[in-house]
């Protein structure tokens, strides 16, 4: 099943499907789990997109560059990127994990993508796993504003709405859900004049502010072809 799912999101058909399996395992499920591999894709990740900002920003300094990366390659992108790929419905944890809501947590499921660009480099090599990450990143590839590289998400669409005069946005706690020791935070973001509300997700608040202030701004300025 784990390689159909890939197969039908990633166009990518594992020669070795236990490498899935394996990208696929929480190390509370058993000894052969995903971490070896997470250490693959996390260098496989940080060189694609390094080299796809290299060739789309020519004239951009090495400082841009890392901030660049560093706005695209993190926990919080790579969650919600899992989270659309449907990972959680595919991880295997253990029991403890699976009672406190693991499977949809945030960090296990950033590093399950990040392990499954690894296996996808062990079994086919880079060209392979280039090809998937730059799929599954396009869109945020696409977005990328090295104008505003240095400002956090809320900031960007503050000062977006605020050269428009319209209110900064309406932030709301949604629910907490998870042990005290690992939450997860869901906030929407309101903007009632153009009658926009994201969600974010995150380990504390301010995490699930930003994710849900960037869904907005990208919302609205694509909406407007900005």
């Amino acid at each position: 099943m784990a390689s159909t799912f890939l197969g039908d999101r990633l166009g990518h058909a594992f020669r070795r499907p236990d490498l899935l399996t394996q990208a696929l395992t929480h190390r509370s499920y058993g000894a052969t789990h995903n971490e070896r591999l997470e250490f693959v894709g996390d260098a496989v990740l940080n060189c694609v997109i390094a080299t796809a900002l290299y060739e789309r920003f020519p004239d951009i300094a090495e400082g841009d560059l890392s901030r660049l990366r560093a706005n695209l390659v993190n926990r919080d992108t790579l969650a919600r990127l899992g989270r659309g790929l449907e990972l959680g419905a595919s991880l295997r944890v253990g029991e403890g994990e699976l009672k406190s809501g693991g499977k949809s947590r945030p960090s296990i499921i950033a590093d399950a993508l990040e392990a499954v660009f690894g296996a996808i480099f062990v079994d086919s090599g880079f060209d392979a796993a280039r090809k998937v990450v730059e799929q599954v990143f396009a869109q945020e590839l696409a977005q990328v504003d090295p104008s505003a590289s240095g400002k956090d998400p809320k900031t960007r669409l503050q000062e977006w709405l605020q050269a428009r005069r319209v209110p900064v946005p309406e932030y709301t706690v949604v629910s907490i859900t998870g042990e005290a020791h690992a939450q997860t935070f869901r906030v929407e973001c309101r903007v009632p004049k153009y009658r926009v509300a994201t969600t974010g997700e995150g380990p504390s608040r301010r995490v699930a502010e930003q994710q849900a202030a960037e869904s907005a701004y990208r919302r609205l300025t694509a909406a407007r072809g900005e």
